[in-house]
């Protein structure tokens, strides 16, 4: 069964929260270290995919 681009775009943008989540955490506890800067890179990379998607969606539904 396929997903959505929507659904699919949520999913990445709640996913990002998370490692933003993760990365703001652990910069207090620990300070900058290189785990943070993955996790900054991998939120990255995820919310921009899913702003991608969720606008994906809504050019399709326009059309």
């Amino acid at each position: 069964m396929r997903q959505s681009p929507l659904a699919a775009g949520v999913f990445y943008n709640i996913l990002g929260i998370f490692f933003i989540f993760l990365a703001i955490q652990d910069v207090n506890a620990n300070g900058f270290r290189f785990f943070n800067y993955v996790l900054i890179l991998l939120a990255t990379f995820d919310v921009g995919t899913g702003l991608r998607l969720m606008l994906l969606h809504f050019k399709v539904k326009n059309s």
